[in-house]
């Protein structure tokens, strides 16, 4: 008959356990992450007749609610005002681990000369203390999961609602999306 064969366990409970742990981080969805502004510090102001230019930092609250650290590039955040290209914001290359919050600082240049086109609709939203901004940005990146770097891609889409003389956040609305690139 047959040759008689040795059960052992050790391998066994280790094959196991690695097709569990392997099935989860796979099957584990990535969620996106949240973004809130914290604050706006005007650092620079300087006026070019007949427009101001400014200099600002945006101090930003990101969450990774995600099981896997993340690394992400540089790339540059678009500010608009009435739909016109206000400014832009820096974002740093930088890294997150998972289930973690962090604060980052973003250098922003404002020009004034697009407000200047839309005197006055500023002028109004000075006078009620009430600006709308709108800004997007995407943020490429990879993930580790287990040895493999999976790449991804967040679009971020802002609806920042400011005092334009104090620059206190008023309201905002913030939106993601994670997309998973093969």
């Amino acid at each position: 008959m047959g040759k008689m064969v040795q059960w052992s366990w050790g391998p066994a409970l280790i094959g196991a356990a690695s097709a569990v742990a392997a099935t989860t981080l796979i099957s584990a969805k990535p969620k996106d992450p949240t973004f809130h502004l914290i604050s706006i510090n005007l650092t620079s102001f300087k006026l070019n007749i007949p427009v101001l230019d400014a200099e600002l930092i945006l101090t930003v609250h990101v969450s990774n609610p995600n099981i896997v650290p993340i690394q992400y590039s540089s790339t540059t955040m678009s500010i608009f005002y009435k739909g016109s290209l206000l400014g832009s914001a820096q974002v740093e290359a930088g890294s997150q681990p998972p289930h973690s919050c962090q604060l980052i600082r973003l250098p922003a240049r404002l020009q004034g000369l697009e407000l200047a086109h839309h005197a006055a609709s500023f002028i109004a939203d000075v006078a009620r203390r009430e600006m709308v901004l709108d800004a997007t940005v995407d943020i490429a990146g990879t993930a580790k999961v287990l040895w493999w770097d999976h790449k991804f891609k967040v679009h971020v889409d802002s609806r920042v609602t400011v005092d334009p003389v104090f620059f206190e956040v008023i309201d905002q609305d913030i939106k993601s999306e994670v997309e998973v690139l093969a």
